[in-house]
C-alpha cells in the first residue's frame, strides 16, 4: 500500500531523514516511534506531501506522493490543531470536510452519530468555534473528521496526547476496528509505547532519522521498547 524508497530529507546540511526503504500492506495498524526530533513527524509530512524529499520517494497505493496528488481522494490525516478551520464549529467543520469527500449531510451525520461516546457531550451542539474547544476536544473533532469519506490510509500523529483516560481507551477501540475490521491502513506516531504496542501490529522505530528498530507486535514489545529508550545505564 505504502511504499518508501531511498527517502532522505535535509534541512541545511543536516539530514534528518534517511530511510532507504519501508513497505507498509494495506490493512496494517503501522506505529512509528522515537524521541523528540527522531524524524516521525518529517516522515509523515512528507509522505502528505507538506515538503518535498531531499531524495528517493513514497508510493501511496501506486502513486508518487510528491509528483501527484491522485491519492488525496483515499488518504486522511489529523496532524495537530492547524488542520483545524478555526472559526468553523465542529458541525460546520464535519459538514466541509463531508463536501470535499463527497458525502452528503446525511452521511456525515450518521458517520458522527457513531461516536457519541467519543464526544461526551462536549463537541456537538454546543455553539462553539472549533478555536474555542480545548486541545482535547479540538483533537477528537480532527480524528472523527479523518474518518469522513471511507478512506483507506489514515495518518494520525500523537493520537493519544490531551485525552482523557476513558478517550483514550475509547479511540484505540476506534484504530482497532479500523484496521482489524475495515482493512484501513493507519499510520500512528506516538511518544506513548503503552497505547502504541496496544493499538499496532507493527512498530518502527525512528532513531536519528534512520530505522533502527521494526518489530511485529508480541507480548513482549513493550518490554523491548522499555528497554531501548531506557538506554544501557538504567536498563
Amino acid at each position: 500500500m505504502i511504499t518508501t524508497s531511498n527517502l532522505s530529507k535535509t534541512y541545511k546540511d543536516k539530514k534528518v531523514l534517511n530511510i532507504a526503504n519501508l513497505d507498509i500492506p494495506k490493512g496494517q495498524s503501522f506505529g512509528l516511534v522515537g524521541n523528540n526530533g527522531a524524524g516521525k513527524t518529517t516522515y509523515f509530512s512528507l509522505l502528505l506531501d507538506l515538503i518535498q524529499p531531499t531524495t528517493g520517494h513514497i508510493e501511496n497505493n501506486g502513486v508518487l506522493v510528491h509528483e501527484s496528488e491522485d491519492w488525496k481522494p483515499f488518504t486522511s490525516a489529523f496532524i495537530d490543531e492547524t488542520f483545524l478551520i478555526g472559526y468553523l464549529t465542529p458541525e460546520e467543520y464535519f459538514y466541509f470536510i463531508g463536501e470535499l469527500r463527497g458525502q452528503n449531510k446525511a452521511d456525515v451525520d450518521a458517520l458522527i452519530a457513531q461516536f457519541s461516546d467519543f464526544f461526551h457531550d462536549e463537541i456537538l451542539n454546543q455553539k462553539k468555534y472549533l478555536r474555542d474547544l480545548s486541545k482535547g476536544n479540538q483533537k477528537k473533532v480532527g480524528i472523527v473528521a479523518a474518518l469522513i469519506g471511507n478512506p483507506e490510509v489514515i495518518i494520525l500523529d500523537e493520537p493519544f496526547a490531551n485525552l482523557d483516560p476513558t478517550t483514550q481507551i475509547r479511540l484505540k477501540q476506534i484504530i482497532k476496528n479500523l484496521a482489524e475490521k475495515q482493512g484501513i491502513t493507519v499510520l500512528i506516531s506516538s511518544h506513548d509505547l503503552l497505547h502504541v504496542t496496544d493499538v499496532c501490529e507493527r512498530i518502527v522505530v525512528l532513531e536519528k532519522g534512520e530505522i533502527i528498530k521494526d518489530l511485529a507486535t508480541s507480548t513482549e514489545t513493550l518490554k523491548e521498547l522499555e528497554a531501548h529508550f531506557a538506554g544501557p545505564e538504567l536498563a
